[in-house]
């Protein structure tokens, strides 16, 4: 049934952009960060970050106003429920993913550009810089995953794998989850150079570096290692055309043994491409960020892996979000 729409909803919509892009700045500038341990001034804080200082104040004030600081005689502190959300320090924060959010934000005011010219918009660092930006949208990914991974795998049982190939795992996140899963099975992350010391790291931490190798390259342009029978994808095929995905299954194919497995995890679309909302979205953010990507219907993804030579495409688990998975099979 249609949405009957009134004037005040429509300019509520479009007024959303205002607390997202204070959110958006705070992050960007770590003012949470800053304030963590005490109370501080404006001033302070603008000294603290190297900013202006009327500028720093006014921010500071709408942050009070959204309730996400407190203020009080002049100093800003930060509220005990909002410490460990966006804070490095707290245990499951979620500030990597605010401030991957803030680059797409930046992508995103550009879209009517994008669909006038058919190009995505060109990337610039944010103030935290290239690194800065690379580390929040791996941080990112982290974010996400972690709170349900291990969940998400026990839907997904039994595993029998021996050796995972995990395309594109720099965070670590699901390699980590699957070597829980399956004490004596071994994993390989591949992934590109930059991000290679971070899945190191993690993995270190988990006390799970001594049972994975990880292998640095680019899965568009260089071979995939070979001899596994579990190739694990996990919100890599968005960010590719339907081509480019067709040539990295045909390298998952070639790196799996006979009778070994893939299994895809993304957003799934159904066939009128506009359910769920969150993937009709999600498609919006690949064309203004990329050349090819976007979401895909389970017949796209099925003749494009039949293509590379798999078999038995199956769906095993459907969500609204990013948690959809494939699999199938080399017979």
């Amino acid at each position: 049934m249609p949405k009957e729409w009134t004037r005040e909803e429509i300019l509520e919509l479009i007024r959303t952009y205002q607390p997202a892009c204070v959110l958006a700045a705070a992050a960007d500038l770590d003012v949470f960060g800053t304030l963590a341990f005490r109370p501080l001034s404006a001033e302070a804080v603008a000294r603290s970050s190297n900013c202006d200082g009327r500028a720093t104040t006014v921010l500071l004030d709408a942050l009070a106003a959204l309730k996400l600081l407190n203020k009080q005689g002049g100093l800003y502190s930060v509220p005990a429920s909002v410490l460990p959300i966006l804070t490095e320090q707290g245990a499951g924060n979620v500030l990597a993913m605010v401030q991957h959010q803030s680059n797409c934000l930046r992508r995103w005011a550009q879209l009517a550009w994008v669909v006038k010219n058919g190009r995505p918009v060109e990337r610039t660092p944010s103030v935290r810089g290239e690194e800065g930006d690379t580390a929040s949208f791996i941080g990112a990914m982290q974010n996400l995953s972690a709170p349900m991974a291990d969940k998400l795998i026990r839907e997904i049982h039994p595993l029998t794998f021996r050796n995972l190939l995990d395309i594109g795992g720099a965070s670590g996140t699901w390699t980590i989850a699957f070597l829980r899963a399956c004490p004596r099975a071994m994993a390989t992350v591949f992934d590109l150079p930059q991000v290679i010391p971070m899945a190191k790291r993690r993995l270190t931490e988990a006390g799970l570096i001594d049972r994975v190798s990880i292998v640095a390259g680019d899965f568009l342009e260089d071979s995939l290692p070979g001899g596994f029978d579990f190739v694990w994808v996990s919100a890599i095929i968005h960010q590719n055309s339907r081509e480019q995905n067709r040539t990295l299954f045909g390298k998952a194919f070639q790196s799996l043994g006979a009778g070994g497995r893939i299994a895809i995890r993304d957003v799934l679309m159904d066939s009128t491409r506009t359910s769920p909302v969150a993937g009709a979205l999600f498609a919006v953010n690949m064309l203004v960020g990329t050349k090819g990507g976007g979401t895909f219907t389970f017949e796209e993804l099925k003749e494009d892996l039949e293509t590379a030579g798999f078999r038995g495409v199956a769906i095993v688990r459907r969500d609204e979000a990013m948690n959809s998975i494939l699999t199938a099979k080399k017979d």
